[in-house]
């Protein structure tokens, strides 16, 4: 009778002939512990036991899925974002690391004990807007996707975490027909560009969104409105903070400069040192 561990060893060898390289044993695991509902600890003091009858199959038609390239979260349904799960499907760009630079701008320019409105647009699974609510009980937040199977995702994300009452999800192109002022804007718009849609990996390229990845040609068009009609929904004072992609850092720093309403504040950096994250401040 095969063990646990030898099933898993067998759909790494497979993950990884499928050209998943360095995430095929992590990927085995978790699929893994997915199927049979434990942490990470049993698994690692239970991987020589024989699983359940019911483990291989089940656990085949995932390591299959996941041959096929789609991407983990959406198999799991989860993802892990500022020490949430949250709920996640193909209709939501899948959280990632970087996007919580943006909670970490929010939380830094808020005091902890302050009442204070803001705006998420291009909001997704809601993962910036139910991080900052979750930390802050003081946050009055309107998020907005132009998706409404996104926003379906973000309400159930909300109600998960118990910042329902907090978090208003709207159907909105961006910043719609919302009213302000507001003491902070957080974005992470579409930044990729349409020109480099077939060097993208296939969990991205054929599973994510395209409504969600894509912002034209040169992919600022979506950070490029953001810049252009935040500032009259700010206070003054008031903060914008957004993400954009990698390499754009020199283009987006001079659409902060040509705004006559905003002043560059900061250009956080992600792990690797790249700049990723604005934070801008309404004059």
């Amino acid at each position: 009778m095969k063990t646990i561990r030898e099933y898993v060893a067998a759909a790494s060898d497979r993950l990884r002939d499928a050209g998943i390289d360095a995430a095929a044993n992590l990927d085995a695991r978790l699929l893994a512990q997915h199927v049979l509902g434990w942490e990470a600890a049993r698994l690692l003091t239970s991987a020589g036991d024989v699983p359940p009858d019911s483990f291989p199959a089940a656990f085949e038609a995932l390591v299959a899925r996941r041959v096929s390239r789609e991407p983990l979260a959406y198999i799991t349904g989860r993802k892990e974002f500022w020490n949430l799960q949250l709920e996640v499907t193909p209709a939501v760009l899948i959280p990632r690391p970087e996007t919580e630079l943006i909670v970490e701008a929010v939380l830094a320019v808020v005091p902890a004990s302050q009442l204070f409105t803001m705006i998420d647009v291009c909001t997704g699974s809601g993962n910036i807007a139910v991080a900052v609510a979750h930390e802050r009980r003081g946050a009055r937040i309107l998020a907005t996707d132009i998706s409404e199977a996104a926003l379906e995702v973000a309400r159930r994300n909300g109600t998960r975490y118990g910042v329902e009452g907090r978090v208003n999800f709207v159907r909105a192109d961006l910043f719609g027909d919302l009213g302000g002022p507001v003491d902070v804007i957080t974005a992470n718009p579409p930044y990729v560009s349409e020109r480099n849609e077939r060097g993208l990996q296939p969990e991205v390229r054929d599973h994510e969104p395209h409504v969600a990845l894509f912002g034209g040609s040169d992919g600022l068009a979506a950070v490029t409105r953001v810049v252009r009609e935040a500032p009259p929904l700010l206070r003054p004072g008031g903060h914008l903070i957004f993400e954009f992609g990698f390499g754009q850092d020199v283009e987006v720093e001079s659409l902060m400069t040509s705004s006559s309403e905003l002043t560059l504040v900061d250009l956080k950096r992600d792990l690797q040192g790249i700049a990723r994250t604005v934070v801008a401040q309404r004059r």
